[in-house]
């Protein structure tokens, strides 16, 4: 036997590698005997082996990537060129995505699309393929890159808390908003089903931090999905396993107070986030069965949007002036009109927190009440009940008030006493669902309200909308025709060249939408005698409309051009949300 066999027989045995050290041998790219080291090392600091391969120098990130598309035959992605805010990552949990360095790209039905920078590690699509339940489409990244992202997106929800309001805040405390204790069955299943606890939780911060109105739990019959409305648009957020849909209604529904075991009919709740011992926000919970469960709305409440200030509304100094001369008369009804959405509570509010001074008692009858106002007795409509609008309204008058908010007139009974009110001592504020201010007064004759009782308790309407707000850091000037100005209802004399349209851009400040927050478009109309004479000769909504212009009140879509000519908004924003 010659030496060298008997040298090589007494050398120790080849280590066995993972897959893609064993990748990287067979290829020839880097020497074995490096290649070992690099394991043995990965295994003694407890990282992975990508890690250590590129912390040791041996190779860089872009061409490990380059190389191991290549090898295995996988497409290669840039995520820089990816939007991170449309990661799914519901669709596979967060320790799976920290602990094997997976990433969840998409999710389309039973695909899920997961970027990674290690196709080789087998246990890792194992795992994801078992939680997911979904058919894995795998695409290849930089490590470095994929390591940066999953840092970003799989922060806590704890520690996106602290961010927000702080770092003394207790994760998990959602409540029904009452004292009341949850049971020990309740109790249980919560520990149960920890994971969609914390998911909901994370849902909850992401819809704060994202400035969204509303979240949206949509079961389909192949898929779940997650949408936040923001700035009036719904964006989807993300696709967990339809597996998960049965237990988040329940938890939601537990702390919402609704029966949990009645799937056949919609349920209204409320919910309640404490991020402090001195902050929480409430929210509005609705459930309706669909034909592959329930989907469930969750309204965000925010009190403190109440309490920005008139300023913070967008009315024009003309406009403001008349709302506030109008709001601080004795008695009179003052009427806020315009779509679901359109923010006529938060004006409302607006104008009762101005209102609300010790001396002055406020009642409020509300179909829920959305925002709670310290000070202000506010009462929650209960019609099964028999507390309709129509009692609360009869109990307020024997309540000695000053200020009555009524939530919406939908009736003659409601209308009739919220006038004979107006006309007896009383500041009357409500809403009703009509599309500008004129019309408001036809349409509450065809409720069968008497023209006299109108014109003589009527004291404004103002109209509203809301339209987006062009992004401040990514808007860029719009070249339009005059042509086009001129149709959108601009006058002549408008374009004087002394201002320019804006369009909008694309930038991670507003998430590539262009638009970053909304502004109120209004059109206010104090009730003058002119008009009051139209009202008891039965007048049209035309009548009334012309005698307004004459007066110097704006139309809806006059006030949103204003904002297009001061560049907060663009034009086809205002041609959207004024449709005339």
């Amino acid at each position: 036997m010659s030496a060298t066999t008997i040298a090589a027989s007494a050398s120790p045995p080849s280590k066995v590698l993972p897959g893609l050290a064993h990748a990287l041998v067979q290829a020839e790219l880097l020497p074995r005997t490096l290649v070992e080291q690099i394991h043995q090392r990965s295994q003694e600091t407890r990282s992975s082996f990508i890690a250590t391969l590129i912390g040791s120098g041996s190779m860089n990130a872009p061409d490990l990537a380059h190389w191991v598309s290549k090898t295995f035959s996988l497409p290669l992605l840039d995520l820089d060129a990816y939007d991170p805010t449309r990661l799914a990552t519901g669709a596979i949990d967060s320790k799976i995505i920290q602990g094997y360095k997976v990433l969840p790209l998409l999710k389309r039905g039973n695909r899920l699309v997961v970027a990674t920078a290690d196709p080789a590690d087998h246990e890792a699509e194992d795992k994801i393929k078992f939680q997911s339940q979904a058919q894995i489409e795998l695409v290849v990244v930089e490590y470095d890159k994929l390591t940066r992202i999953i840092d970003q997106a799989g922060q806590s929800a704890n520690s996106q808390i602290s961010a927000l309001v702080g770092e003394d805040f207790d994760l998990g405390d959602l409540s029904d908003g009452s004292e009341a204790t949850e049971t020990k069955d309740q109790q249980a299943a919560e520990v149960d089903d920890a994971p969609v606890v914390r998911f909901l939780q994370k849902m909850l911060i992401d819809a704060i931090n994202m400035r969204a109105s509303d979240l949206h739990f949509e079961p389909f019959e192949h898929f779940y999905r997650i949408r936040f409305r923001v700035d009036g648009e719904l964006r989807e957020i993300a696709q967990p396993p339809a597996s998960i849909k049965e237990k988040l209604a329940s938890r939601i529904k537990v702390i919402s107070k609704l029966d949990i075991a009645e799937r056949r009919v919609p349920q209204d709740g409320r919910m309640k986030l404490r991020v402090s011992p001195e902050k929480s926000i409430d929210f509005r919970v609705s459930t309706l069965p669909t034909l592959y469960g329930e989907k469930i709305v969750m309204r965000i409440l925010d009190s403190s949007a109440a309490k920005l200030g008139i300023d913070a509304l967008g009315y024009e100094p003309e406009e403001r002036e008349k709302l506030v001369r109008a709001i601080h008369r004795p008695y009179g009804m003052i009427l806020v009109t315009g779509p679901t959405g359109s923010g006529k509570t938060v004006s409302l509010y607006t104008c009762l927190n101005l209102l609300n001074q010790p001396g002055v008692n406020i009642s409020t009858a509300e179909d829920p009440a959305e925002i709670n106002l310290p000070g202000v007795n506010q009462v929650n409509v209960n019609e099964k009940a028999g507390l309709t609008f129509a009692n609360a309204l009869r109990a307020f008058l024997r309540q000695d008030p000053d200020i009555i908010m009524v939530g919406e007139i939908r009736d003659l009974e409601t209308a009739d006493i919220s006038i004979k009110a107006a006309q007896t001592g009383h500041l009357v504020l409500s809403t009703v669902h009509t599309n500008d201010a004129p019309t408001t007064l036809t349409r509450l004759m065809n409720m069968g309200v008497p023209a006299f009782n109108i014109a003589s308790s009527v004291i404004l309407i103002t109209a509203q909308r809301l339209a987006r707000k062009l992004c401040s850091q990514c808007k860029t000037p719009a070249d339009l025709p005059a042509e086009t100005l001129l149709e959108a209802g601009f006058q002549e004399e408008d374009l004087d060249g002394r201002w320019k349209p804006y369009k909008a851009g694309k930038c991670n400040a507003c998430g590539g939408t262009g638009y970053k927050g909304r502004v109120g478009i209004y059109q206010v109309m104090p009730i003058s005698e002119e008009i009051q004479r139209i009202i008891l000769n039965h007048g049209t909504a035309m009548d009334i409309a012309e005698q307004a212009r004459k007066e110097g009140v704006r139309s809806l879509r006059e006030s949103g051009l204003l904002k297009v000519k001061q560049g907060v908004t663009s034009l086809e924003e205002i041609i959207a949300v004024t449709n005339e």
